[in-house]
């Protein structure tokens, strides 16, 4: 096994460095834990990203992953593949009904729905093309959803942007209202911002939204990378909101930790689309597909989701049990099931902590600028929970101080 050092040195003279990385190299996983290449161990409460939702080394899926790797791993979309026609009626099923399409990532899975929402809008009118996005939100990293995230960070140096994105405030509905006219083509949001730092909808705000998008004959589009595949402890988080969009995308859990992503359109919209008016090389593989079956069979399942909802709710009380020990250092504790953000006054502070927590042998991590964020495997226990919390509460304590207690 090749030192530390040595593994770091090579990446970073090769790698394009676009990302800030910390200095540990890891090298295999079990579970909600991860080991690095020196044989130490740490508690994994940011799962890839909210990816590995199954956790690591999960028997099923390695399993699934290595049978199909043996008949097919690849085959072009010009043929039918029984795991792809599996994994599309599952997602058809659990979005009542509507054609599904499958690609790369969460960007691409949001670039599909774009691409949905312009196609469907241009049968109204020819110049019925705006998208409206939400300020703080965030769809991904290539040139059209960049643009859609809300965040004007993303957008520096890459002008001009496309045409045809408007923003408006999260939970402001007469901001949005004052936005749509008979040209929106469509209201793009995350129901729940995770980027953004774990920002909530307020009480009635995407009915609201569903109400405003049939007055301007506009869609909805759920964007649920970050927030579907169970996470909230609901299958998909605009259940728990009785709101229904019109297009929904997903990525990041939906394979367990292989790369793929789908956007799941109703049938009118579907309608819209014909041959070669989308594709993918590799959207949809056989081995993807594969590991889709497996974690979409775990996961929409009452008894897993509950489970999700029983540790979520643990894991919401201990983290504001702790905002009421440190009141003058912790602001708020935001989310559901197990997408939480604790909000800390001050940045240099939430940083400080993420680094702390590293040493200490667990895995966060801070968004929003100030929002340590939680997002592990939706297998974590409340054993795992209380660990956590234990190293969070002395992190903070030394980070931060007494005052406040």
């Amino acid at each position: 096994m090749k030192k530390e050092s040595e593994i770091i040195t090579r990446d970073q003279e090769s790698y394009l460095p676009v990302f800030s990385r910390y200095p540990i190299v890891l090298d295999h996983g079990d579970g909600s834990y991860v080991w690095d290449v020196n044989g130490r161990k740490y508690l994994d409460a940011l799962g890839g990203i909210a990816v590995n939702v199954l956790g690591h080394n999960y028997a099923p899926l390695v399993n699934a992953i290595g049978d199909q790797a043996k008949r097919l791993i690849h085959v072009s979309n010009l043929y039918y593949t029984e795991p792809q026609a599996d994994a599309a009626a599952k997602l058809s099923g659990l979005t009542a009904g509507g054609k599904v399409f499958f690609g790369n990532s969460g960007a691409e899975a949001n670039e599909g729905a774009i691409k949905a929402a312009r196609k469907y809008a241009h049968t109204i009118r020819p110049n019925k093309s705006q998208i409206i996005t939400a300020l703080g939100s965030f769809h991904g990293r290539t040139i059209a959803t960049l643009t859609a995230t809300g965040q004007e960070k993303f957008h520096r140096g890459f002008e001009p942007l496309p045409q045809g994105f408007d923003y408006v405030p999260f939970n402001d509905i007469a901001a949005l209202e004052t936005q749509m006219n008979e040209n929106t083509a469509a209201v793009m949001l995350e129901p729940i911002q995770g980027e953004g730092g774990v920002r909530t909808p307020a009480d009635g705000y995407l009915q609201q939204v569903r109400e405003l998008c049939d007055k301007y004959d506009a869609l909805l589009i759920f964007d649920e990378i970050q927030t579907g595949m169970g996470r909230t402890g609901s299958f998909y988080a605009y259940k728990m909101y009785g709101v229904t969009p019109d297009i929904v995308t997903l990525a990041k859990g939906l394979a367990g930790g292989v790369p793929t992503g789908a956007f799941i359109v109703t049938e009118k919209i579907a309608a819209a689309f014909h041959a070669g008016d989308h594709g993918s090389t590799f959207g949809g593989n056989p081995l993807a597909c594969a590991a889709a079956n497996v974690v979409l069979n775990t996961i929409a399942n009452d008894d897993f989701l509950a489970g999700v909802r029983d540790v979520g709710a643990h894991f919401k009380q201990a983290l504001t049990n702790l905002q009421k020990k440190y009141p003058a250092h912790i602001v708020e504790v935001r989310g559901t099931g197990l997408i939480l953000g604790m909000e800390m006054k001050e940045s240099e502070d939430a940083a400080a902590i993420v680094r702390r927590m590293l040493e200490q042998g667990v895995i966060i991590n801070c968004t929003a600028g100030n929002v340590l964020r939680f997002i592990p495997p939706l297998i974590f226990s409340k054993n795992e929970v209380d660990e956590l919390i234990a190293v969070l509460d002395h992190c903070v304590l030394d980070i931060c101080g007494k005052g406040g207690l």
